[in-house]
């Protein structure tokens, strides 16, 4: 199967359903395995959830599909470097830097006022530096990272590779 035979709408929802997919893993997961949800978990899902609202419009507007991408790019770049972030804080955790410790920072800002907006999305219960569940010796947060990278990767091509034989 070629490449170009798949439609740029065909893409972004694919952009679209897939982000949606991975909150509702991760909202369903928690609820199963009682999992603490801290502020970078709820950042991330924030940005998965930009990420399909982005694609949405890639879907409505296929002709503009290289600035729906490199939007979606950027959000996904911004996950990635917010799972990197808390991996690296599960990895070493230091209670200086832990979230919610402190003055808030932006993240905890707009994390907050999500949580208030969607308090079963968006509440905060658990802590930055905690792997509350391990799968193939990896945390949520290093799977979350993986993701980001994935799409990332995925919508470089899309931005600067993929000729549509038509949008």
């Amino acid at each position: 199967m070629k490449f170009r035979s798949i439609s740029v709408r065909q893409i972004f929802t694919a952009l679209t359903l897939a982000p949606v997919g991975f909150v509702v893993a991760g909202v369903v997961l928690g609820e199963l395995v009682h999992l603490k949800v801290c502020y970078l978990c709820n950042f991330q899902r924030f940005l998965y959830l930009k990420m399909a609202f982005f694609a949405a419009w890639g879907v409505l507007f296929p002709g503009l599909y290289r600035l729906w991408g490199g939007l979606v790019a950027l959000t996904a770049l911004s996950g990635a470097a917010a799972a990197l972030y808390q991996s690296w804080m599960q990895f070493a955790p230091d209670p200086a830097l832990e979230c919610g410790v402190g003055d808030p920072t932006l993240v905890e800002r707009i994390v907050d006022w999500l949580g208030i907006q969607w308090p079963s999305l968006f509440m905060v219960t658990g802590s930055c530096s905690e792997k509350d569940w391990i799968f193939l010796g990896l945390s949520l947060a290093n799977w979350s990272f993986l993701i980001f990278i994935s799409f990332f990767a995925a919508l470089i091509w899309l931005v600067f590779k993929y000729r549509p034989e038509n949008p």
